[in-house]
Parts: C-alpha cells; sequence; structure tokens
C-alpha cells in the first residue's frame, strides 16, 4: 500500500502532493480533536451522572458487576465466596484545584473511549484513496473489529478488572495491628479507574496487533502456539493479582477472557498468514 504514491486528489483526479496529502491529514485530525472535545465538553457539563453513576458506580454495594458475580458464585455452588463487601467510601482531596483537574481528566477521557471509533474511522477516510478494491473491505472492517475490541477492553477493565483490583487494594493490610488505616485520595482512585480501563482497552486490541506483526512476518501463529504454557501462566499471575479472594473460582472469571483473547489472536495470525500467502 503506497499511501503517498497512489492516492489522488478526488476532485481534480492528479495525484496529490506531500504537502497536499499533509494539509488533508490535518483535517482530519481537525475533525477527530472537535468530535473528542465535543464530547469532553458533554461530559463535563453532566458530571453528576458522570461521577455519582459511572466514575463512583464500583464504590456502591448495588454496583452490575458485585450483583452478577455473588449471583454466579451462588449458582455455582460455592456461597458467598465471589461476593464483594465494598467498604464505606471516603475519597479524600488533598489540594484545592484536584477536583477540577480531575473532572477535566475525566470529561477528556470520555471524549478519547467514545470518540474512539470516529478517530478510526477519519484515519480509514485518509488511507482510502491510495488503497486497491479489493483492500477496501477488509480494512473497513478493520476499523469495525477494532473500535469494537477496544470498547469491549474498555467495558473489561470497569466492570471487572477495577472493581476487583480496588477493592483488594482498599481492602489490604500489611499486618492485623490495624496501624496502618488506607485513606485513599480521590487523585488516587481517578488514576487507578482511568488507567485499568484504558490499558485494558488497548490489550484488547491484541489480535490488530497480531495482525500487523504477522503482516510484517515479525510474528508467527506456530511462535504463538510455542509460548502458549507460557501465557497461560502469565495470564494466571495476573488474574491473582487482580482479584480480591484467593478461591480459583474468581480468578477463572478474569483470567478466561484473557486467555481466550490469546487464542483469538493465534487464529488471527494464522489466518493472515492464509490469506496473504506468507511464508512462516
Amino acid at each position: 500500500m503506497a499511501l503517498f504514491s497512489s492516492k489522488t486528489d478526488t476532485s481534480s483526479g492528479a495525484e496529490m502532493s506531500f504537502l497536499q496529502h499533509l494539509e488533508e491529514l490535518r483535517w482530519h485530525l481537525v475533525r477527530s480533536a472537535l468530535v473528542i472535545v465535543g464530547i469532553a465538553i458533554a461530559a463535563f457539563t453532566f458530571n453528576d451522572f458522570v461521577f455519582d453513576t459511572v466514575i463512583f458506580g464500583p464504590l456502591q454495594q448495588d454496583f452490575f458487576s458485585y450483583r452478577a458475580l455473588c449471583s454466579l458464585g451462588h449458582k455455582i455452588g460455592v456461597g458467598d465466596v465471589m461476593c464483594i463487601v465494598v467498604k464505606t467510601p471516603h475519597l479524600q482531596t488533598l489540594s484545592a484545584s484536584e477536583q477540577f483537574f480531575n473532572h477535566m481528566w475525566i470529561a477528556f477521557l470520555c471524549g478519547i473511549i467514545l470518540g474512539f471509533p470516529f478517530v478510526l474511522w477519519e484515519l480509514w477516510k485518509f488511507i482510502r484513496p491510495a488503497l486497491k478494491d479489493k483492500e477496501l473491505g477488509p480494512v473497513k472492517v478493520f476499523v469495525v473489529i477494532a473500535s469494537i475490541l477496544f470498547l469491549i477492553g474498555v467495558c473489561f477493565g470497569y466492570f471487572l478488572l477495577f472493581p476487583m483490583s480496588y477493592n483488594f487494594l482498599v481492602s489490604y493490610q500489611v499486618s492485623s495491628s490495624g496501624i496502618v488505616e488506607t485513606n485513599n485520595t480521590f487523585d488516587d482512585y481517578v488514576s487507578l479507574i482511568s488507567t485499568m480501563t484504558l490499558v485494558s482497552g488497548i490489550i484488547f486490541e491484541m489480535p490488530v496487533l497480531v495482525y500487523f506483526l504477522t503482516r510484517m512476518t515479525l510474528l508467527t501463529p506456530a511462535f504463538m502456539r510455542k509460548y502458549r504454557k507460557h501465557a497461560m501462566i502469565v495470564i494466571l499471575i495476573a488474574a491473582a493479582i487482580i482479584t480480591p479472594s484467593p478461591d480459583v473460582t474468581s480468578q477463572m472469571v478474569v483470567a478466561l477472557p484473557m486467555y481466550f483473547l490469546y487464542e483469538i489472536s493465534i487464529f488471527v495470525s494464522a489466518w493472515t498468514l492464509k490469506k496473504h500467502n506468507i511464508e512462516p
């Protein structure tokens, strides 16, 4: 795909110069930025819903994930093992500007997450004229799949990873004497929930990354199958750290989706080799 050599001006049919490419890219970036800023402004305005319902949702005992995990535990016969009891939420602020700047950051984060599909669509529109007819379909599918995977990853981080990790960390005690008391700050809470949701969204882009690495012959399904056991160990260790209780069921709730993602990536890598006739 020759991005700068085959792309033409749709109005005249003439080949575009490098500066024309930069000008067109600038407008794609401007539109993407406007959408992100627009969503961020809306999120900043509806701060009661964004914070009380979304951001502070995992601090409430009736949060969906806690009810679902507790119900699952009862259905599979392990009783209250998977039920999470949330500590009374008290978040401190240690500076006068902490609430304002975190308000701005969360609003911007909403813009990034909700505007991500539009950003990918603008990227698609930018590279579309440089693609051959047979490449148009796969790239359009890539935009859709990448958007869906990112949003699923964000939901996975928000509904599973963060609630489990946060309740484990805020309840952790280095000793039974009670000398050390955890008084969590608003800044730490916002930093943890935003980091885990974003990182989870990026991690769920693994199949997309594997696709491109396979296209560049930097990764093969044989390599991923060879180190499958190592990947399983890493996933189980991560699940053990994330989950708040030592029972296997809670760990599997986190580990299974991550391992399923790894297996999908192997399939994507094998499909890419076959589709594009790449020698492993």
